[in-house]
Parts: structure tokens; sequence; C-alpha cells
């Protein structure tokens, strides 16, 4: 099944959102709960599996559905489809800081595996299914535990990161130790295993923890700077000191960065393309 082709632009900065323009008769789906806005000419509805319309009948739809919830995803799709006779928008926006990159399977052999959660949107024709760890100590020390995204499809898919995102291309055995929370993408062809830091000292007292993800190449890989548990930790770490001395200027710093977070994203909404 050919992909519904899409037009779209992307706004902001570090919180951002992707505005997708929809010709007459075309479709684009998302994670339920993603949608910013959309114009009026736009049918909005809920259906269960990937909406990527190779369903055949109920039972194929709902067992999608059962993949994409151990993937990290809803049981539902949104979908929208544009029943005007002329352009219309449709916006999607994350849940949480960082970027939105826009990959187009197509030129990535028709498949990537993501992250668990990573999918934010795509063209109708996105089919989002599951990715097993085939080795046992990358399920366990992977970061993503067995199961992580596989996205197929010959179109456009928006992927969320959290930070800052890069893109890197790893030659024919070329090799990138990375920690385990900042993978965010990877290409078929890439190898992923996990290793073990070598040293007992620098894995207690080092801060990376005991393994990191080593990808070998050929193929393209996408690494986020700022995992959200990384995040987390570290806003869980400022709010504890607030019961020792001095700790509530902890917790004010901690206020601020949340306060600071809402505002963008307050704001993101007004930012250029």
């Amino acid at each position: 099944m050919d992909m519904d082709p899409i037009d779209y632009s992307i706004h902001g900065d570090d919180l951002q959102y992707v505005e997708v323009r929809l010709e007459p008769g075309r479709r684009a789906v998302s994670e339920p709960g993603a949608m910013m806005y959309v114009d009026d000419g736009v049918t909005v509805s809920s259906e269960v599996g990937d909406g990527s319309g190779r369903e055949t009948n109920i039972f194929s739809r709902f067992w999608r559905g059962i993949r994409r919830s151990f993937s990290g995803e809803s049981l539902f799709t949104a979908t929208y489809a544009n029943d005007a006779g002329v352009p219309r928008r449709v916006a999607f926006a994350a849940a949480s800081p960082g970027q939105i990159v826009p990959i187009d399977l197509g030129s990535v052999g028709g498949e990537l595996i993501v992250q668990r959660g990573a999918f934010l949107a795509g063209a109708r024709g996105v089919e989002i299914g599951l990715a097993l760890q085939k080795r046992i100590r990358v399920g366990f020390f992977g970061g993503e535990g067995f199961i992580m995204q596989r996205l197929t499809g010959n179109g456009v898919a928006f992927v969320h990161a959290s930070g800052a995102l890069t893109e890197m291309r790893l030659a024919p055995g070329e090799s990138l130790r990375v920690d385990t929370g900042c993978l965010v993408a990877l290409q078929n062809t890439v190898n992923y295993d996990i290793r073990y830091v070598g040293k007992l000292k620098s894995a207690l007292f080092g801060g990376e923890g005991l393994f990191f993800a080593q990808l070998s190449g050929p193929g393209t890989i996408w690494l986020q700077s700022m995992p959200l548990k990384r995040l987390g930790k570290t806003l869980f770490g400022a709010a504890v000191t607030a019961g020792r001395p001095g700790g509530a200027i902890g917790i004010v710093w901690a206020l601020v960065v949340v306060a600071i977070i809402v505002v963008r994203i307050i704001l993101s909404g007004d930012g250029g393309s």
C-alpha cells in the first residue's frame, strides 16, 4: 500500500511542533493526544490499530493495536482526513521538551527501529510494529528493554527526541559507544549490542552506569542529548536536597527549570519554522 504524500514544516527550536499540510483526500496519523490544532474540513477519528490501512478485518486491526501497546504506543491511532476541496492543516506537538525529526522511511530502506514511544505522527500508511531484541543482554541492559518500535513504509514519519538531536552515519565496520538512554533510532543495518564499561571503579563512580550501547555500521543512527530519565533524575535530586540545610536553593532551581520549560512550551506556538 502506498503512503499518502504530505507537506510539512517544523516550528520552534528545542520545543517544537510539526504542521502538516494535507491535500484533498489525503490523511495523516498520530498518537492520541498529539494534535495541537486542526483546520475546519479535517475529519478527526480514532481507530484500533496503527491506521496504516493494511488491516483486512477487525481481528487484524485489534492485533495491530495490541502490538502497538507493547511497543509503548496507544491501542488506538488518531486519523486526520482532509474531506474539504482545498488543502487543510493539522499540527502535532510532543508531550515533552525536545526536537522533532522527519524521517523518510523510503530513504532508509523502508524500515526504522526507534525507542518506545518515540513515534509522534506520520503519513497514513506508516506501520508500527515490534522490534524484539535478539540478544538477552541488550534486552536486560539496553535501556529500552526487549521491545522497541519498528516503523515500516515508504513515506515520512515524525520521531520525537528529548533535548538536542544529532544524526550520525556509521561506515561499514565503524563503531560508536553510546549511553543507552541517548539512542533514539537506528537503521536495521546497524548492529546494536551492549558492552560492560570495563572497569569497576568507572562503573561505580563514573556516573555512566555499568553498560553502554555499542553501535556498529553500516547505517544511520539518531541520538538525543537529554533522555527524560536523566532530566527526571536531576530534578528529583534537586528536590530531595530541599530537606537538607540550604536545600531550599535546590528546590527553587528545580521550580525555575520547570517554569522555564512551561513558558517555552507556551511561547513555542509563535516560533518560526
